[in-house]
């Protein structure tokens, strides 16, 4: 069963009943599909028991500097214990030296790759352990 709210006044869809981390069924250039949500993401935030629309500008992420320790941290307040960060489709989203020290420090483990192939190992990931992922589905 899948529940639509909303967390931080952004639309969240939870797995319900299950801790689990959702799959991603389908990615393309602006286009990110995840099981429990009808409508598409074009960033998103996948996490154990669901996933919500990832808005930059609720921390300040750009291309540069990259993705903030802000963005990561709600990954794991929803229990991941490890994370994915997709660096787009051209690899045009950085990982600032301080997301990757705020990870190293609380001993998660980080995995950065461009979109397609961050999405392909967060699905083989979220069927094994919780895992939280950020991915960026353009430039």
């Amino acid at each position: 069963m899948t529940v639509c709210g909303s967390v931080r006044s952004e639309r969240c869809c939870l797995v319900k009943d299950q801790v689990r981390s959702p799959q991603i069924t389908h990615v393309s250039w602006g286009r990110l599909e995840v099981e429990g949500r009808t409508e598409r993401y074009k960033d998103a935030k996948l996490f154990p028991g669901g996933s919500r629309e990832w808005n930059w500008r609720e921390t300040g992420t750009e291309h540069v500097p990259g993705i903030q320790p802000a963005d990561v941290q709600e990954l794991l307040d929803h229990g991941a214990k490890v994370v994915v960060l997709s660096r787009g489709m051209a690899e045009c989203l950085r990982v600032p030296g301080e997301t990757l020290d705020f990870l190293k420090e609380r001993r998660i483990e980080a995995h950065i790759l461009p979109t397609t192939e961050a999405a392909e190992l967060y699905n083989r990931l979220a069927k094994e352990e919780p895992v939280g992922g950020l991915f960026h589905t353009t430039c």
